[in-house]
């Protein structure tokens, strides 16, 4: 049984990441659209980006450019498209920390659209990623550290820690959690100098998302005993890090894991330290009432069926006869 369990594990990992990040295409867009964007020229120009990405850009009127910023900034959108009136350059401003693969995709084919088209177009980054990580993957590494480290140390709380009642096992994962997030932060941060993070809120995200993934284990293992590790690698590994965005934004994902993601501590993680990291005022509620859910049901389950839980010591003097 274990040989069939782990040869499935591992095929099923290759197949996740593959199915979800090995070519990541565009389907839908979310673009700002400011000025004559529905004169000939501007239908013209987004005519032939929706065809050259094969995808449709999910259109948004503003007013101003300032107001379509704010809207890259809220991360509603992932571009502006700016359509002076009078035939004049238009400006396609992408969006490196919005997501790089979006960003990339939009700028080339801006250009190529534009070469073909006959269309003046500037391509500018609105908001560029930061220079030790110019391809957008050390929040969603920070990430994927804080979840697997957070429920292999649920695991060896488990094994090397057995006795401990339930509250002290609560007690414990917050401790590792919150010194696991602190160290995650200051390696990436002080250490290698790849992004600088605001440092104590990228920590708290590190240490809830990290306590939050120690707790679904310890609800797994409640519920399922030994086997507490297939729901949990299944949740947090086969499906919550591929549909993250982390790696591939959700634009790009298939369509179903694109909306998946969010709900789960891995999405909701990466989408926190995102936003903290890059759009400072902008933060969202939504990512941390996620973690903090997962947290308060896992915690819920666990102290309401923790006799069922393998861990625990028998109530009693310590010199009474076993």
């Amino acid at each position: 049984m274990l040989l069939l369990i782990i040869a499935g594990a591992a095929g099923f990992f290759a197949g996740s990441y593959t199915y979800a990040m090995a070519n990541p295409t565009p389907r839908t867009v979310p673009t700002a659209v400011v000025g004559a964007y529905d004169s000939p020229q501007g239908r013209r120009f987004i005519a032939g980006m929706e065809k050259a990405l094969n995808a449709s850009l999910k259109l948004h009127v503003y007013e101003d450019r300032s107001t379509a910023v704010e809207a890259v900034d809220d991360q509603k959108v992932f571009a502006v498209l700016d359509v002076p009136s009078g035939g004049q350059r238009l400006t396609l401003e992408v969006s490196g920390a919005s997501g790089a693969t979006v960003a990339e995709l939009l700028a080339d084919a801006g250009k190529r659209v534009g070469a073909a088209t006959g269309t003046n177009v500037e391509v500018k980054d609105l908001k560029p990623l930061q220079r030790g990580d110019p391809r957008g993957l050390a929040i969603f590494y920070v990430s994927l550290a804080a979840v697997i480290i957070g429920f292999v140390g649920a695991i060896q709380l488990s094994v090397h820690a057995g006795a401990l009642n339930p509250v002290e096992r609560i007690a414990f994962t917050a401790a590792y959690a919150l010194l696991g997030g602190f160290a995650i932060a200051a390696v990436v941060d002080w250490l290698l100098d790849a992004v600088h993070l605001p440092f104590l809120e990228s920590w708290l995200i590190l240490a809830l998302t990290m306590f939050a993934s120690g707790m679904v284990f310890t609800m797994f293992n409640t519920l399922f005993g030994r086997w507490a590790m297939l729901p949990t690698w299944g949740l947090m590994v086969l499906l919550g890090n591929p549909s993250s965005g982390g790696a591939v934004s959700w634009p790009l994902l298939p369509s179903p894991l694109g909306v998946i993601g969010r709900w789960l501590p891995p999405g909701a993680s990466v989408n926190a330290q995102h936003t903290a990291v890059y759009f400072a005022g902008h933060q969202h509620a939504f990512p941390f009432l996620v973690l903090a859910g997962w947290a308060l049901v896992s915690c819920t389950v666990f102290l309401v069926w923790r006799h069922r839980h393998p861990g625990g010591r028998a109530a009693g003097p310590a010199h009474a006869a076993p």
